[in-house]
C-alpha cells in the first residue's frame, strides 16, 4: 500500500478535509510514488482493492465515486511522472485534471459526499487553474491557441453551482464553499482580464444570500479575499465610495503578518481613498510596504508640494506600472488635489488681511510657474514644505524624488479664462468655497475653512 492509500484511509477515518484534499494536489510529495505504483490496464481494481473494507464507503454509489476520482488522479500523475518526452505535456495534464474535477462533481451530486470534504474541491478547482495556466504558457511557446484558462473558469463554475444549489441543512451544506470558489473564480477572471465576468458573480450571488450564513460566519482568509475583490470591482466601476468600504474592511480583517495581502488591498485603497478623503498615505505607512514606498511616493510628494509638471512627470515614469495594476486613471484625478494644494499655498503667501479677496492673476501666475509639461517645478516662492506652509523663499525641494532649483522658474503661460475655468472647478468639486467676481477677475473665499478637509 503507498503512502498516498494509507493518507486517504486516514482522511476518511478521522474526516480530516484538509488531509484528504491534500491528496489531490499537484504537489503532494507522495505523486511520484503513487504513479508508479500500478499502470493503465491495473489501475481501477488496485484502486479497488486498496480502499476496500472502508467502512465510510459501504454506499455503491460514494465508492464508485472515489475510486473514479482516484483514477483519475492517477492519471494526471502519470502524465507528469512517466510519460515519454523531456517536457511535461500540460495541455494532456490540463486534460486529465479536467476529467478529475468531473469525477469531482459526480462525488458530490451522486456519491453523496458531505460537506466536511469540500477542501478536496477546493484544491482540484485551484489544481486546474494552475495546471490550464502552465498548458496556456507552453502553448503559447509551440505558437499555438492558448485558451485552457477560460475554459477552466467554466469548469470552476460547476463547482460554484455545487455550492449555492446545496439544499442540505446549513450545518451540512456545501454552501460553506461558496466564498472559496467565488474568490478563485474572481481571481480567474482577473487573470483573464474579465473584469465583467467578476461583476456577473457580484449580480447573481445576493440571490442566494437568503438561505447562506452570514458572511462573518465563514473562515476570515474568505472573506479578506472576497471583499478584496469586491473593493477592486467596485474600484474599477468609479464607485470610490463603496471601494473603500470593501477594501477597509478587508484590511482591518487581515492578519497582522499578512505583509503580501495588505499590500494588494492597499494597492488600491491608497489612491481611493486619495479621492474619497484626499488623504495621502503616511510615511510610517509606506516605510512597512517598500514595494508601496516606490509606487507611490513620487506622486505623494507632488501632490503635496503642488507641484503640477512634477506630477505630470511622476505620472509618466510610473505608467507602466499603474497601467498594470490598474490605477492609472484613478491616480491621474488626483491631480486635482495637488492643483488644490498649489491655489491653497497662493491664497497662504497672501497677507492675512487679503486672503478672502485674490486677484485671478495671481492664480494664473502660479499655474505659469507650475506648468502642466514636462519639466519645472513650482517656483513661484511660495511655501514648499508639502503642508501649505507659509514659508516662502528660495532652494532646493524634492520634487518627483529629484533634487530641484525653484529660483529659477520655467514660465508657461496660461489664458485668465483657463485659470477662472479651474477655479471654478475647484469650487464645483467641493475643493475650495468661495466664487469668482468675473468684474473684478477677483476669487472671493470662504472666511471659514476655505479648503474644506485640508489634510495634506
Amino acid at each position: 500500500m503507498t503512502t498516498l492509500y494509507k493518507t486517504f484511509r486516514r482522511a476518511l477515518t478521522t474526516k480530516d478535509g484538509a488531509l484528504l484534499g491534500s491528496i489531490f494536489s499537484p504537489e503532494n510529495p507522495d505523486r511520484r510514488a503513487f504513479a508508479f505504483s500500478t499502470n493503465h490496464e491495473r489501475i481501477r481494481v488496485d484502486v479497488e482493492f486498496e480502499i476496500s473494507g472502508l467502512t465510510h464507503l459501504r454506499d455503491e454509489n460514494t465508492r464508485s465515486a472515489w475510486i473514479e476520482t482516484l483514477v483519475s488522479y492517477w492519471k494526471i500523475a502519470y502524465i507528469l511522472e512517466r510519460d515519454d518526452g523531456a517536457d511535461v505535456s500540460w495541455v494532456k495534464a490540463y486534460e486529465g485534471q479536467k476529467d478529475l474535477l468531473l469525477a469531482m462533481v459526480r462525488g458530490y451530486t451522486k456519491g453523496n459526499w458531505p460537506h466536511w470534504t469540500l477542501p478536496v474541491m477546493y484544491q482540484i478547482c485551484l489544481s486546474l487553474r494552475t495546471v490550464a495556466i502552465l498548458s496556456d504558457d507552453q502553448a503559447r511557446r509551440l505558437g499555438k491557441t492558448s485558451e485552457h484558462l477560460e475554459d477552466a473558469a467554466r469548469y470552476i463554475n460547476k463547482a460554484f453551482t455545487l455550492c449555492i444549489s446545496d439544499r442540505a441543512p446549513i450545518e451540512e451544506s456545501r454552501k460553506w464553499g461558496t466564498y472559496y470558489i467565488v474568490n478563485l473564480m474572481f481571481k480567474t477572471y482577473f487573470k483573464l482580464n474579465s473584469v465583467g465576468l467578476a461583476k456577473n458573480i457580484l449580480r447573481v450571488l445576493p440571490a442566494s444570500l437568503a438561505d447562506m450564513p452570514p458572511l462573518e460566519a465563514f473562515p476570515k482568509s474568505h472573506i479578506v479575499t472576497f471583499k478584496y475583490y469586491c473593493g477592486v470591482v467596485s474600484f474599477l466601476e468609479e464607485d470610490y465610495g463603496n471601494a473603500e468600504t470593501h477594501l477597509t474592511y478587508a484590511l482591518n480583517l487581515c492578519k497582522a503578518d499578512s505583509i503580501r495581502n495588505k499590500e494588494l488591498i492597499l494597492t488600491y485603497l491608497i489612491p481611493t481613498t486619495m479621492l474619497t478623503k484626499h488623504k495621502l498615505p503616511t510615511p510610517e505607512l509606506l516605510s512597512r510596504f517598500p514595494r508601496l514606498a516606490t509606487l507611490f511616493n513620487p506622486i505623494c510628494k507632488t501632490i503635496k508640494s503642488g507641484n503640477l509638471q512634477a506630477f505630470d512627470a511622476a505620472l509618466r515614469h510610473g505608467e507602466e506600472e499603474f497601467v498594470k495594476r490598474r490605477i492609472y486613471l484613478t491616480l491621474e484625478r488626483t491631480k486635482d488635489i495637488a492643483m488644490r494644494n498649489l491655489f491653497r499655498k497662493v491664497v497662504l503667501y497672501q497677507n492675512e488681511e487679503n486672503r478672502t479677496k485674490i486677484p485671478v492673476r495671481q492664480f494664473q501666475i502660479a499655474m505659469g510657474c507650475a506648468g502642466r509639461g514636462a519639466g519645472g517645478v513650482v517656483g513661484v516662492g511660495y511655501a514648499e514644505n508639502g503642508d501649505g506652509g507659509e514659508n516662502g523663499g528660495g532652494g532646493m525641494v524634492e520634487a518627483d524624488g529629484d533634487t530641484v532649483m525653484r529660483s529659477i522658474p520655467e514660465r508657461m503661460e496660461v489664458e485668465i479664462e483657463e485659470v477662472e475655468c479651474l477655479l471654478a472647478n475647484m469650487i464645483y468639486k467641493g475643493l475650495m468655497k468661495g466664487y469668482i467676481s468675473r468684474e473684478r477677475q477677483t476669487l472671493v473665499l470662504s472666511g471659514k475653512e476655505p479648503f474644506p478637509g485640508t489634510v495634506v
